[in-house]
């Protein structure tokens, strides 16, 4: 039976093989942090994954609580920044402490691995991050868009590194707004490899939606195409949701 979400072998590959991505979006999100004002303090990085980002945070010099739901990318995640603090935890449940800054990078809030994510439960969600944050404080993060796939069709590849291959199937639901995801990782161990499935919902949000939303807890929204030099796709757009001091 396919695993929910993230499992051992998949969380591996994940920060083996597709780290790029936090790391050359982790310059563009200090400099939102810095046009922030937030040079110092507890960051909440929701979603948190292996760790990557948190890594570049520590670096910088903020204290970072980082969550996720996979206890194993956690488990990767102390491994590699002993200094930040990390817990297992669903993204709706998390307890967020407060903060001078939230971040939740890699469409972390489209994942359906929390059933109660819809369009009300990311509302309150958003009023609650706002209770959080300082004043001047600020909340980052990515969000995949309708249009992900084209209607009736599905998207096949692969991606191999040392020891390991991914096979990701992508299909969307343009009447549920939802993208499914299907995976087949293989890992090598020992001489063999073992063969791990994967599949994962992924509700899709319209910017405007997400955008009032924002402004109805409270924020000021900024939509980007990227951070900073990290551009991303179509219907993938960044906000920056700033807290007035």
């Amino acid at each position: 039976m396919p695993v929910e979400w993230y499992g051992e072998d998949l969380a591996y590959i994940h920060d083996a093989g597709f780290g790029d991505f936090a790391r050359n979006a982790a310059p563009g999100i200090l400099d939102i942090l810095g046009r922030s004002g937030v040079y110092e303090g507890l960051i909440v990085d929701l979603g948190c994954g292996s760790g990557l980002l948190a890594r570049e945070l520590v670096d910088a010099g903020y204290r970072v609580l980082g969550t996720d739901i996979s206890e194993a990318m956690v488990k990767i995640a102390r491994e590699k920044v002993p200094e930040a603090e990390f817990r297992v935890a669903s993204l709706f449940e998390a307890g967020i402490l407060p903060c001078a800054a939230i971040t939740a990078v890699g469409e972390v809030l489209n994942y359906l691995f929390d059933s109660q994510n819809d369009e009300c439960a990311l509302s309150r969600f958003f009023r609650r991050l706002y209770g959080a944050l300082a004043p001047g404080g600020v909340f980052v993060f990515d969000l995949l868009e309708p249009g992900q796939v084209q209607p009736g069709a599905a998207t096949r590849g692969f991606t191999e590194g040392e020891g390991w291959v991914v096979l990701v199937e992508r299909e969307e639901d343009p009447f549920q707004e939802i993208l499914t995801r299907r995976l087949v990782t293989f890992r090598k161990a020992g001489e063999l490899y073992r063969r791990a499935d994967e599949t994962h919902h992924v509700r899709l949000y319209p910017d405007a939606t997400i955008a009032a939303f924002l402004r109805r807890a409270g924020f000021k929204v900024q939509k980007m195409r990227g951070y900073g030099g990290q551009r991303l796709p179509e219907a993938h757009p960044v906000f920056v949701a700033d807290k007035q001091a």
